[in-house]
């Protein structure tokens, strides 16, 4: 008996082709990551997304979202609530890689916008960009990088003197005048005011230069002087990654915190940044490098301090306008 040949496609219910012919289609594996939350998603490997639509068949409508833009290595990148101490939240907005290239946004900038819920279980989604840092986007193409500005020596003198009291900002303009777009450190043994010390320049920027936007951060601070500094900073924001946070939490917060001056001082603001403190911001970069084979005295890696070095590095006064004083202890 002649053998029957067996049809070259798939066999349906009565042994005939249920693929016409044609070889089966080979099912991808999931869609990539959504760019929901706080920090996973795919990113660049999100499907093409389609309108999201209510239980009526009509459009997701946009709510207006404003947040800090943080890069991620992939190319995309997420808003961080400044009211939320940049943290990161599975209700962060999502920022596409195509557009951050079509605007060339920067790590750091505040971003104006709109966003949509997205499908699933999917966070928002960036749909439009309203303003960065109060100019439109497209103004915002022309807008020098922090790299490509002329750096100068400070020329204006910034005044800490309020009153009669406190004397210690007094003997600063006698002793250790402070000009814009100057670095300084403040070195003294425990216990001896460094934290009051830091807290009266604060508020002397405050009442002397209203203008000049005013950070402070904290590095493995307490918690309980990490509140008693937002109560003391009047007009100024305090961000603080407390000693029970990790120490990838120190290091994240420290890059953004230096993106987001950067970012300010190109568009020719004044930037203010009081930090502490540099000692455990290195503690943490020492823990985060790990061991590359060479250490310093006291046991601290020689790879730790080049990034709290470069941070420090980033005061400065431009010839074009916009400074960044950065006092450190």
């Amino acid at each position: 008996m002649a053998k029957k040949k067996r049809s070259r496609g798939g066999r349906g219910m009565n042994g005939s082709s249920s693929f016409n012919g044609h070889a089966p289609r080979r099912r991808r594996r999931g869609g990539g990551g959504g760019g929901g939350g706080g920090g996973g998603g795919g990113g660049d490997r999100m499907p093409p997304d389609l309108e999201p639509l209510l239980e009526n068949g009509e459009p997701v409508p946009l709510e207006p979202a404003v947040g800090v833009l943080e890069l991620h290595p992939n190319g995309y990148g997420f808003l961080r609530d400044p009211k939320n101490n940049y943290q990161r939240e599975r209700t962060d907005p999502f920022v596409p890689g195509t557009m951050i290239e079509k605007f060339a946004l920067r790590e750091g900038v505040l971003i104006n916008g709109m966003v949509q819920q997205s499908r699933k279980q999917q966070g928002p989604r960036l749909r439009e960009v309203i303003d960065v840092d109060g100019i439109k986007p497209d103004e915002y193409l022309n807008v020098k990088s922090f790299d490509a500005l002329t750096a100068i020596n400070p020329e204006s003198w910034l005044q800490l003197e309020t009153g009669p009291q406190p004397l210690s900002p007094r003997v600063m303009d006698l002793l250790t005048p402070l000009g814009k777009g100057q670095r300084a450190l403040i070195v003294a043994p425990p216990r001896t005011g460094k934290t009051i010390l830091l807290q009266q320049i604060s508020q002397a920027i405050s009442t002397n230069y209203p203008e000049v936007k005013l950070y402070v951060l904290l590095i493995d601070e307490r918690p309980e002087e990490v509140t008693d500094f937002r109560r003391n900073v009047l007009n100024g924001e305090v961000l603080a990654s407390s000693l029970d946070r990790d120490v990838e939490s120190h290091v994240r917060l420290s890059q953004l915190m230096i993106e987001r001056c950067k970012r300010l001082v190109e568009m020719g603001h004044d930037v203010f940044l009081l930090m502490d403190s540099i000692t455990r911001m290195a503690r943490a970069f020492n823990k985060w490098v790990g061991n590359t084979g060479r250490t310093m005295s006291g046991g601290v890696d020689i790879k730790a301090l080049d990034i709290p070095k470069k941070l420090f590095a980033t005061a400065r006064l431009f010839e074009e306008g916009g400074s960044l004083t950065i006092v450190a202890t």
